[in-house]
């Protein structure tokens, strides 16, 4: 059986969970991370060196990188509509997974961790404004790529690339601040609402 090293408060991990829902893989969890089991343990460090969740052990094989983890999973047990073959299409599909890991991921990051997680050590006001004049930036990019699409973030189906988008989304709303009017983005959530991975794993009331 699958094994997942990490808490399910994580969006990382989070996004191996929603992943699992959708695939139908059954697996064990085992909670690792701040309030509990410390990743600087001999034996989680032998797993990924640098000390973070979320891990995978498969059969002894051993992975880390949430991202890298979703597509091994939808490889390994999926049908190939998460993660189809083609080239063009699976890249269209990276494009957004590698967005949401670094673009998004570093716009959102100060002002997250100011105005929701209340960090001591994020509470410079104009790095913050400067971090949700970024976000908001690459929100928009968002909201242009789904009017084209009208519908998901790689094109009109479901795939892997909304799993990390979907959970970074959970995180805009969650956020104290004027966010800007974004229609598509707005009916794109009331999308993600339908599948049941998210609604367990996303709009579970953790950011």
């Amino acid at each position: 059986m699958l094994t997942i090293y990490g808490k399910d408060s994580s969006i990382n991990v989070r996004k191996v969970l929603w992943a699992c829902a959708e695939l139908g893989i059954d697996y064990a969890r085992q909670d690792w991370g701040a309030g509990f089991r410390s990743t600087r343990e001999p034996s989680f460090l032998a797993m990924n060196p640098n000390a973070m969740v979320p891990v995978i052990d498969d059969g002894g094989f051993v992975l880390w990188e949430s991202n890298s983890i979703l597509r091994y999973l939808a490889g390994q047990y999926g049908d190939g509509s998460l993660y189809p073959a083609p080239p063009r299409e699976r890249a269209r599909i990276d494009q957004w997974m590698d967005w949401q890991a670094s673009d998004l991921n570093r716009a959102w990051s100060y002002a997250f961790m100011s105005l929701v997680r209340k960090s001591p050590a994020h509470g410079d006001a104009q790095q913050v404004a400067s971090s949700l004049e970024s976000w908001s930036g690459f929100m928009r990019v968002l909201e242009q790529q789904l009017r084209q699409t009208g519908a998901f973030v790689a094109g009109p189906a479901f795939t892997l690339a909304d799993i990390p988008v979907g959970l970074s989304l959970v995180r805009w709303f969650a956020t104290p601040f004027a966010r800007p009017e974004l229609p598509a983005v707005a009916a794109y959530c009331d999308l993600l609402e339908t599948r049941e991975g998210y609604r367990r794993f996303g709009r579970n009331g953790m950011a």
